[in-house]
């Protein structure tokens, strides 16, 4: 298993929401990296209909050991009820920049 994932995140689609969620999470060294992708349209199942809702899209860089840390702080921070935190491995990447990642994040 690769220690390192991308972890995907969807908020509401303000920018101070996700602007503020992904500084906090930087500065408290959960993920080395988030970008920030604008306007999504998420179709989704919720309370028995099917939403469609303009969001954006966090995908965070950041190690496996800090997955529940992360998911936490998310969780105690994020908007939604129910909101989207998912872990994808990273296979291969750059050595530089997983290194790099390394260096950034907290694994404590």
């Amino acid at each position: 298993m690769t220690d390192y994932i991308v972890v995907l995140i969807t908020v509401p689609d303000e920018k101070e929401v996700a602007e503020t969620l992904a500084t906090k999470i930087v500065e408290n060294r959960l993920g080395a990296c988030v970008n920030i992708i604008s306007s999504i349209n998420s179709i989704f199942f919720w309370n028995g209909q099917i939403e469609n809702e303009k969001e954006k899209l966090l995908v965070v860089k950041t190690k496996i050991d800090l997955f529940d840390k992360l998911k936490s702080f998310v969780k105690e921070n994020h908007p939604y009820q129910v909101p989207e935190i998912i872990g994808l491995p990273i296979i291969v990447g750059n050595d530089e920049y997983l290194n790099w990642l390394e260096e950034t994040v907290h694994s404590h």
